[in-house]
């Protein structure tokens, strides 16, 4: 099992540095945009499109990452009112529900990922920017999400099992806010 966690948190942790990679790129090429634009007369083409297929990657690279630290938001209005079992149980049930949400929207990433291959999907703007590794970017992304509810499911209901407070909180150095 600790062998699937760090292989699973070093995977997020690639797609998340790729993210990140490609907000610093997609920043680069706005600004040289909006120079190319008001200065030069001269906007950089395919702007629009590369930002918009970035944004899936940064969006959807760093929820795997997330979930790991479990530095989702989640609500706490009766989830401090309960004991060690209670609150394993109610982590379990929102990481079940979420598997259920990004499952079914994984599968529809997959599905529109694979359309998008066959019929060559390409964006209509100045340049014809292929939208597949997008779509395929946030199925990959939701996929791994999906294995990382998973492994905390499995640990939430071993806490709930247990009846101790085990991984409940993220790690001390990820707390934003006390």
């Amino acid at each position: 099992m600790k062998f699937l966690t760090r292989s699973l948190q070093a995977t997020a942790l690639g797609l998340l540095l790729l993210g990140a990679v490609g907000l610093i790129l997609s920043m680069v090429i706005g600004f040289a945009d909006v120079v190319g634009t008001k200065f030069l007369d001269n906007p950089v083409p395919g702007t629009l499109e590369f930002t918009e297929s970035t944004m899936v990657l940064v969006v959807f690279g760093a929820l795997a990452f997330t979930q790991s630290r479990r530095g989702h938001i989640r609500v706490e209005i009766f989830y401090n009112f309960g004991g060690p079992r209670t609150r394993a149980l109610l982590d379990a049930f929102t990481h079940a529900i979420a598997f259920l949400y990004f499952g079914l929207l994984c599968w529809s990433g997959i599905q529109e990922a694979i359309y998008s291959w066959e019929i060559s999907e390409a964006s209509m703007g100045t340049i014809r920017f292929p939208l597949f590794p997008a779509r395929a970017l946030l199925a990959t992304g939701t996929a791994l999400l999906l294995v990382q509810l998973v492994v905390d499911i499995a640990s939430d209901l071993s806490r709930a099992f247990r009846g101790d407070e085990g991984k409940s909180e993220p790690p001390p150095d990820t707390q934003a806010f006390q």
